[in-house]
Order: C-alpha cells, then structure tokens, then sequence
C-alpha cells in the first residue's frame, strides 16, 4: 500500500491505494472531479524528494505527497 497525503489546502484526509507507480495513482486521483483541478497545479514528492517522472514506480510503504502552489510576500 502506498499513503497518499494532500497537504494544504486540498483539506483532504490522507488515503492508501494499492498502485505500482506514480502514473497508475495519478490516473486513480483524476477519477474524483473534486481533486482534480488540484492536481492539474500541484507538485509531488515521493518519501519527501520532489518527483516529475510520472512513470515513477511505487512500492509499498510508500509516502507520496501532494503540495499545492504556495505563495508568499
């Protein structure tokens, strides 16, 4: 199992999925309409290291994060 968390203001609760990468996950989150305009602007992070590649495999215990922008002054 892979722990998916939604930081920030997504205001989800954390989620595990039985996924093998990050594209197969990907492809699961798109499927709720509430996520996804979240995920069309958001960043991932795999076990705290930014990640692009969304062929990425996941094994289990896997912590994938997704932060959406932030900005500042």
């Amino acid at each position: 199992m892979v722990r998916v968390e939604f930081l920030g203001p997504i205001g989800r609760e954390p989620m595990e999925a039985e996924v093998s990468s990050l594209a197969e996950l990907s492809k699961l989150l798109y499927e709720e309409e509430e996520l996804r305009k979240w995920l069309e602007k958001c960043a991932v992070a795999v076990n705290d290291v930014m990640v692009k590649d969304p062929d990425l495999p996941l094994k289990d215990g896997d912590r994938v994060s997704i932060l959406p922008p932030v900005c500042g002054g």
